[in-house]
C-alpha cells in the first residue's frame, strides 16, 4: 500500500451500542445465520450432559449423607451449570462481533473491505478442493492496484471420532495473466524428518532446481515441460524478492492467481502480522508485474496468423516462411494448467505401519489358537 498501514482500529476500545448495531446490519444482511447455531447446541449439550449427570451424582450423594431423597437439590446442577453457559456463552458472542467489527473498522481505515465469510469458497487453490465443510472466515480484501483477499481458512476430513479440522490462512493475489501451476514449498516450516506441511504432494519428477540458495528456502514444482518458463518467471531479482519476504509462507501459482498459505491464521486481530503481510505484498507487486508479458507458446498454434508486411497472405504460417506478428493468445496448455499429484512418503510409511500391525494382529491371533 502507498500509505502506512492504520492498525489502531485492531486494537482501540470498541463502543458497546455500536458493536451490537454491527452485529444487528449483519444478521439482517444474513450473513452470520449459521454462525450462531453451532455456540447454541454446545451450550445446551453442556447443560443437559452435566444437568444429567450431576443430578445423578448430588442425588447419590444426598442419599448417603442422610438418607433422603436429595430431590430439593437435582435443579441445583441446572441452575449452576445453565448460569455458567450462559455466561460463556455471552462472553463468546460478545468476543466474536468485537472482532468482526474491529476487522471491519481496520479494512475501512485502509481503503479495503471485510466480509464474515463464505461456505466452499470458489478459489482454485489447493486447499479449496479438500474435504469438506470448507469455510473461509474474516475476509479482508483490497480491490486496488491488485485485488488482494487475506483470509482464514478451515476444511474437515474424516469423519465421526476420526474427524479433524484443518485451519490454515491465506493470501490471495489476482495475477495479470494465467500462468501455469507452480508451487513453492517453504522449507522452513516442514516437519518431521523434512516433511512438506502442504496438504498434498506432487510428483518428483516436477521438481525443479534454481540457482543460488533458493533451493535451501523453497521446494520448486512446477509441470513437466514448462521448466524454462518458470525460470523465466523465476528470474534471480524475483527469486530474491520471495526469500527475502515470503520464505515462512508455502506459494501456489494456478490460472491467474498467487496464494501464500499459513498454517495459523492470518486475518487477525494483530498488528504485526498486518504490517508483515502488507510489507511482504509490496515487495512481491512490482515483480509480479513483469510476469504480464509471459505467454505460452504452446498456444500459438491456435492464435490467427497474421503474416509480417509485404511477406504475403495473413494465414500463410510459418510453413512458407512467413514470420508471424501476432504473439500467442493469454493462458496455458493443458499440460502446464496443473501439477501432477503424487503420493508423500510419510503416508506410505503410515500405510506400511498399519499393514503391519494388521498381519502382525493376524498372526498372533492364529498362533494364540
Amino acid at each position: 500500500m502507498s500509505s502506512p498501514l492504520d492498525t489502531a482500529p485492531l486494537t482501540d476500545p470498541v463502543d458497546r451500542a455500536e458493536v451490537r448495531a454491527f452485529s444487528a446490519e449483519l444478521r439482517r444482511q444474513g450473513v452470520l445465520r449459521g454462525r450462531v447455531v453451532p455456540f447454541i447446541l454446545f451450550g445446551l449439550g453442556a447443560t443437559l450432559f452435566v444437568f444429567v449427570f450431576g443430578s445423578v451424582l448430588v442425588s447419590l450423594i444426598a442419599t448417603l449423607v442422610d438418607g433422603g431423597s436429595g430431590s430439593g437439590l437435582l435443579l441445583i446442577p441446572l441452575l449452576v451449570v445453565g448460569a455458567v453457559v450462559a455466561w460463556g456463552l455471552s462472553r463468546a458472542f460478545a468476543h466474536a462481533a468485537a472482532r468482526r467489527y474491529r476487522l471491519d473498522r481496520f479494512a475501512r481505515a485502509n481503503g479495503m473491505t471485510w466480509h464474515p465469510g463464505f461456505a466452499d469458497p470458489s478459489l482454485p487453490g489447493m486447499i479449496f478442493d479438500l474435504g469438506h465443510d470448507r469455510e473461509s472466515r474474516d475476509l479482508v480484501r483490497r480491490r486496488a492496484p491488485r485485488f488482494v483477499e487475506v483470509g482464514n481458512y478451515s476444511y474437515q476430513t474424516g469423519s465421526g471420532k476420526n474427524e479433524t479440522t484443518h485451519k490454515w490462512g491465506y493470501v490471495a493475489l489476482r495475477l495479470d495473466t494465467p500462468l501455469p501451476h507452480i508451487v513453492l514449498d517453504a522449507v522452513g516450516n516442514n516437519g518431521l524428518f523434512g516433511a512438506s506441511n502442504l496438504p498434498v504432494s506432487f510428483g518428483r519428477g516436477q521438481r525443479l532446481s534454481l540457482e543460488g540458495d533458493f533451493d535451501r528456502h523453497f521446494a520448486l514444482y512446477c509441470p513437466e515441460g514448462y521448466e524454462r518458463d518458470a525460470l523465466y518467471l523465476f528470474t534471480p531479482d524475483v527469486m530474491a524478492r520471495f526469500v527475502d519476504n515470503a520464505a515462512a509462507l508455502d506459494v501456489e501459482i494456478v490460472d491467474d492467481w498467487l496464494f501464500l498459505y499459513a498454517k495459523r491464521d492470518l486475518s487477525t486481530l494483530d498488528a504485526a502480522t498486518w504490517q508483515w503481510l502488507f510489507a511482504t505484498l509490496a515487495a512481491l507487486d512490482d515483480k509480479l508485474a513483469q510476469w504480464a508479458r509471459w505467454r505460452d507458446e504452446r498456444l500459438a498454434a491456435s492464435a490467427p496468423a497474421v503474416a509480417a508486411p509485404g511477406g504475403g497472405a495473413a494465414g500463410g504460417g510459418a510453413a512458407g516462411g512467413i514470420p508471424l506478428l501476432t504473439p500467442p493468445p493469454a493462458g496455458v496448455a493443458r499440460p502446464g494448467r496443473r501439477l501432477r499429484r503424487g503420493f508423500s512418503w510419510i503416508t506410505g510409511v503410515f500405510v506400511v505401519l498399519g499393514v503391519g500391525w494388521w498381519l502382525l494382529t493376524v498372526l498372533a491371533d492364529v498362533f494364540v489358537r
